[in-house]
């Protein structure tokens, strides 16, 4: 497919992994227009090829795919139907995308007053971390209908290798949240386990080699082991928002009356941290709860 017939696309949220995502997309040559809430993050991408706007609305005005990826749901809903919105300046037959992490109910609020204006809209989390966003090879949970996922499949493609749709909207948050108490529990293991053998004063590198290919081996494992030995911690994803992540996951398995005591206590230890002042730090961080 050539880039003249390439739809043009609108992406909004240029963060950690909002930019590389946009990145990829013009790279596969995609018409492609910009906008963050700090104007400086535009302008890599911009001088790439990227058009920029002003606005939110701006950026709808004249794209057929809206791209979002901000912070929550709050910043979500601002961006769509706040002052200067998207939703207002998109054309009928447009198609949101949201690769936000927001709750479920959200996701489907949202869903519900594009459609009312003709909007097509998809929840499209993703999990990968910033080295997946960049190799465009993130994994892709998609809610929505079946027609809107196929229109969107060659654009979803561009960000990532494993795309998987589950169903009606809401769905794709649905899954990312039982990701992130995936997420939650691995990396906290390896913090603990990093802990024990350091205080053990074992050969960490060794030992770290010698479990990955056992029971014990996970992606925490093998990326993020050794800044926590070195109390290093590249920016992948940052702890505050897997401690907004973890509330969606408490608050969707509170409503079903169940209980998850290792998430309460990660978010816990994650609290802690933040209050320290590692909130921005990768939530390989969580390793400093160990630290006297």
């Amino acid at each position: 497919m050539t880039g003249a017939r390439l739809p043009s696309v609108g992406f909004i949220g240029l963060g950690q992994l909002g930019a590389p995502m946009a990145a990829n997309l013009l790279a596969r040559g995609y018409p492609l227009t910009v906008h963050n809430r700090n104007r400086m993050a535009e302008e890599p991408l911009a001088a790439a090829g990227a058009a920029r706007a002003a606005s939110p609305a701006e950026v709808a005005a004249n794209v057929a795919i809206l791209c979002l990826c901000v912070s929550d749901g709050a910043a979500a809903e601002a961006v769509l139907f706040g002052d200067q919105g998207a939703a207002a300046s998109l054309r009928p037959g447009a198609l949101v995308i949201d690769f936000s992490t927001v709750e479920p109910a959200q996701a489907q609020a949202f869903h519900r007053r594009l459609q009312a204006a003709g909007i097509g809209c998809l929840d499209a989390p993703v999990t990968g971390g910033t080295e997946g966003a960049k190799a465009g090879t993130l994994s892709v949970l998609v809610g929505g209908d079946p027609e809107c996922v196929e229109r969107a499949r060659p654009l979803l493609e561009a960000v990532g290798t494993t795309l998987t749709h589950f169903g009606p909207i809401g769905s794709g948050q649905q899954v990312k949240a039982v990701n992130q108490i995936l997420v939650a529990g691995c990396y906290a293991a390896v913090a603990e386990a990093m802990a024990l053998g350091q205080r053990l004063g074992l050969p960490m590198e060794a030992v770290v080699t010698s479990l990955r290919p056992g029971a014990a081996g996970s992606w925490a494992l093998d990326n993020r082991s050794q800044g926590m030995l070195e109390g290093r911690f590249p920016l992948g994803f940052k702890l505050a928002l897997h401690r907004k992540d973890l509330a969606i996951a408490l608050g969707t398995a509170a409503a079903l009356d169940l209980q998850l005591p290792i998430c309460e206590q990660v978010a816990a230890m994650e609290d802690r941290l933040i209050e320290a002042g590692y909130g921005e730090e990768d939530l390989s961080a969580l390793a400093r709860w160990f630290t006297p």
